[in-house]
């Protein structure tokens, strides 16, 4: 009794111990993901986050309602490059906050704060999810490492300072793995109502959740995949006779038929409850099915064609799989963790596969498997695409993080009293690419500052040439000025691209290139033997613009670069050769040039 009591007192101990140690996790991922929140200092500079709330905002409730079913709908938001879901979840969540704080928090200026608070919130889900499913298949020691390492991980933190949907299709595509394990563990209605649910809730988030029938399938079928294997062991018959014994001893044991009940009725209600869902949070993709359908097929045509669009032009040339993988392993995770993270991938492969062709423990493997094979089916199929943005890869990350965790704690047998100092040496590498990062929170955004030093150092009345597809400088003020757009998108073979650089070169007094999204790509596809659409002009107009032999110099650049500083020492990392999308909206490098000769180009 005595010996019951103390075992009792023990475990609650280490459970409110675990408790609290999840609390402080979450604490400092809350203190990472909230500060800089208003990054941009109101300037609204991520364009994807522009569009959302612009198309928030520009929603209501009819007057008439009933045109609520027809396409002409104010309801509808008629943009479907993502779900309807984060639109109408902003819509209602600044609609609930200005009840009690003010109207203002309805308005267009506010409501990106509340798309980046909501971005937050369901980020620091993950972190609560990657505990959970970290706690239920391997212990309590590898849960709270991982949820330590990805609530202090670079790209989840970056993103959460957007309301782009990443996060909140992150939190659902995880939250629908989670239930995945319920349901494993106990086949019935009600889990397979929550997995649909939760998936239904991921499509009308991004249609690329589909990503996710990968594990939702595994999930039901993965006895029968460990009873192949078993059989595989135990018989030397050939291949055939192999299947024959898999078929009868699944008939004999009626498992069969439970996989085909799984198949057939959970599946079914999977199906049935993310549709249900699907159409209540996203209606007017089958109300206004055919504008749904041809924006998603230009996004599909986006994936498997850099071309299509200029600001995908960066990825003309990007090797397929190692491209994203530099990305996630350099910068995303950080150079420290990702390389552990890839080394720890190869080994939890074969320790996996080893467990497997020995008899053991299904059911743990099982649903391992689960979480294994939508790992390897999400990234052999994003991985290809022709575009590869960062955030396309945000859902690889809590896996990565999780089989990390697992490798560590697996080893502290092996390396002894040393594991101690490997942890601390990991988590000071790793938390150094975490504070330099967050640092780019502390300071004013580039073009703001850029915006600042514009408005002292260039005179009103005169004329600046910026180029198209990106942000116009200064942010304020613009009305002081004259402003030239430089069509450097524009195919090389256009006589009227090459007017208007002329006549916008002898005419302005200033050139502002307010980030990298032109130069870098278009001084790469210069080579007209190796892409189809290629720029030898517009690379040697850069060249030359550069170099000062187009009569302008270089007067200002203004970059946020990562950093950590401590009293007068200061270290910064230079992350301008990482994927665009990792530098171009909350710290690009803007590069102003003043025109010392007027002879023009």
């Amino acid at each position: 009794m005595i010996d019951r009591r103390f075992v009792f007192i023990k475990e609650f101990k280490l459970m409110k111990k675990n408790k609290l140690l999840l609390f402080l996790v979450l604490l400092i991922g809350l203190f990472f993901r909230i500060k800089g929140i208003s990054w941009d200092q109101g300037f609204a500079l991520h364009p994807d986050e522009r569009m959302i709330v612009m198309v928030a905002e520009k929603i209501s409730l009819p007057t008439d309602w009933q045109t609520v079913f027809q396409p002409e709908s104010s309801l509808n938001p008629d943009f479907f490059a993502y779900g309807s879901l984060p639109i109408y979840l902003l819509k209602f969540v600044s609609w609930l906050v200005s009840l009690f704080a003010g109207s203002f928090w309805a308005n267009y200026s506010h409501l990106f704060v509340v798309g980046r608070f909501l971005s937050m919130v369901f980020d620091l889900g993950v972190v609560l999810l990657v505990y959970k499913i970290s706690d239920k298949l391997f212990n309590k020691q590898a849960a709270l490492l991982a949820s330590f390492l990805y609530a202090t991980t670079v790209f989840p933190i970056q993103l959460s300072h957007f309301y782009a949907v990443d996060s909140l299709l992150n939190f659902f595509v995880w939250l629908t793995l989670w239930f995945l394990i319920g349901l494993y563990e106990k086949p019935n209605f009600k889990n397979s109502f929550k997995v649909g649910v939760s998936f239904g809730l991921a499509l009308a988030t991004k249609v690329s959740a589909t990503a996710l029938l990968s594990a939702i399938g595994t999930c039901l079928v993965v006895e029968f995949i460990l009873l192949g294997f078993k059989f595989w062991r135990e018989r030397k018959e050939n291949i055939f006779a192999r299947l024959a014994l898999i078929f009868k001893k699944a008939k004999e044991t009626e498992l069969f038929l439970e996989i085909i009940k799984r198949l057939f009725v959970y599946g079914g209600v999977i199906c049935i409850s993310a549709a249900v869902v699907f159409v209540i949070f996203e209606p007017y993709a089958v109300i206004d099915f055919d504008n749904f359908y041809r924006q998603i097929v230009a996004q599909n045509q986006m994936t498997k064609n850099a071309y299509v669009f200029p600001y995908t032009l960066q990825y003309v040339g990007t090797k397929a799989y190692l491209y994203p993988l530099k990305n996630i392993v350099v910068y995303g995770l950080g150079a420290g963790l990702g390389s552990l993270a890839m080394i720890s991938l190869v080994g939890y492969f074969f320790w996996l596969v080893k467990r497997v062709k020995k008899p053991g423990q299904y059911n743990q493997e099982a649903k391992e498997i689960i979480f294994f094979i939508f790992f390897l089916a999400y990234f052999f199929v994003v991985g290809q695409f022709a575009v590869k943005f960062m955030r396309y890869y945000l859902p690889l990350y809590p896996f990565m993080i999780i089989v990390t965790s697992v490798v560590l704690v697996r080893i502290k047998n092996v390396v002894g009293k040393s594991y101690s100092l490997i942890i601390s040496l990991l988590i000071i590498v790793h938390l150094f690419w975490t504070f330099s990062f967050a640092s780019i929170y502390s300071r004013p955004h580039s073009r703001a500052s850029a915006t600042e030093w514009i408005l002292k150092n260039i005179a009103p009345g005169s004329t600046i040439a910026t180029e198209h597809w990106d942000d116009r400088l200064p942010l304020s003020g613009a009305e002081k000025y004259v402003f030239l757009e430089l069509p450097m998108y524009e195919p090389d073979q256009s006589a009227g691209k090459w007017q208007i650089v002329e006549n916008s070169l002898k005419t302005a007094d200033y050139i502002i290139l307010s980030s990298n999204r032109l130069y870098v790509p278009l001084t790469k596809l210069a080579d007209c033997s190796r892409f189809k659409v290629c720029y030898p002009k517009t690379a040697k107009y850069y060249q030359d613009l550069f170099s000062g032999r187009l009569g302008f110099e270089l007067v200002a650049e203004f970059s946020s670069n990562p950093e950590v500083r401590i009293g007068d020492w200061g270290y910064q990392i230079n992350d301008q050769q990482a994927d665009e999308s990792f530098t171009v909206y909350d710290h690009p490098r803007v590069i102003i040039l003043k025109k010392i000769m007027k002879e023009g180009w």
